[in-house]
């Protein structure tokens, strides 16, 4: 009986031990992300990484008692990166169909609305008739420039593709470029609330697509279900304890 006991034990030892194993406390959370795109994430004079992508990651590892370590990458999207775990997961992309392919998502951390934004005497609205012939600036790699590709470039519109979108507002206010299409933050943040952005303004209703997604989230490996949830618990929690309303206020969010 004593040796049945003694069994028992050290079978329960072994499958808690077994368990620490496979899912230890966590103590970093490696977020990648390309510190390109105020006011989202990019670095400020002193070379520090600043945004709001950057201040709900630090806020969601402080409430998990974790630490950020924040990985600079030149693509967003980097899945491949993201497989071979030179990072845990991705901060700040629109959960669309074709990435849900690669990857999986946590729940949203914010909405986006996504514009047109043109001279105010332009005339323009963001629909293929309206555009055919013009020429419409995206960001290189983004959600907007594949929705752009796939339903306007086959009906007559010409996309072009920035890197950045300091280059992107150049080309728009020197009239390269006829419009662009953005998300409400970060084009009034790059030009309509700017002095050369007097003679611009949101033309047209908004664009809605499943391409271009509803909101932005963070990107995990599919097998990662536990910091998916780990991270959708913290977000809730700091919803529920006024943090996240603090962080994301400043920010003018459109919510839908």
């Amino acid at each position: 009986m004593a040796l049945i006991h003694l069994c028992v034990v050290f079978a329960l030892w072994l499958s808690v031990d077994a368990a620490a194993a496979i899912d230890p406390p966590r103590r970093e959370i490696r977020f990648a992300v390309a510190a390109q795109f105020p006011p989202f994430q990019s670095r400020n004079p002193q070379g520090q990484l600043v945004g709001l992508n950057i201040e709900l990651g630090n806020a969601l590892c402080l409430q998990l008692n974790a630490r950020c370590t924040w990985v600079d990458q030149v693509l967003a999207e980097d899945f491949p990166a993201l497989e071979a775990r030179q990072f845990d997961a991705i901060m700040g992309i629109a959960p669309t169909p074709m990435r849900r392919r690669w990857v999986s998502f946590t729940d949203n951390l914010y909405p986006f609305t996504t514009r047109l934004v043109a001279r105010r005497d332009s005339g323009l609205v963001p629909t293929p008739k309206a555009l055919k012939g013009k020429r419409v600036g995206v960001l290189l790699g983004s959600n907007r420039e594949a929705f752009a590709h796939s339903k306007w470039g086959p009906k007559g519109v010409i996309i072009r593709s920035f890197w950045l979108n300091d280059e992107l507002i150049r080309s728009l206010v020197a009239g390269d470029i006829d419009a662009t299409l953005q998300g409400t933050v970060e084009i009034r943040d790059a030009l309509l609330d700017t002095d050369r952005g007097e003679d611009f303004d949101f033309v047209g209703p908004a664009v809605s697509a499943e391409l271009l997604g509803d909101g932005v989230s963070i990107a995990l490996r599919k097998p990662d279900t536990a910091l998916r949830n780990e991270l959708n618990h913290a977000l809730e929690q700091l919803m529920q304890n006024g943090e996240y309303q603090r962080i994301v206020q400043p920010y003018r969010l459109e919510i839908p």
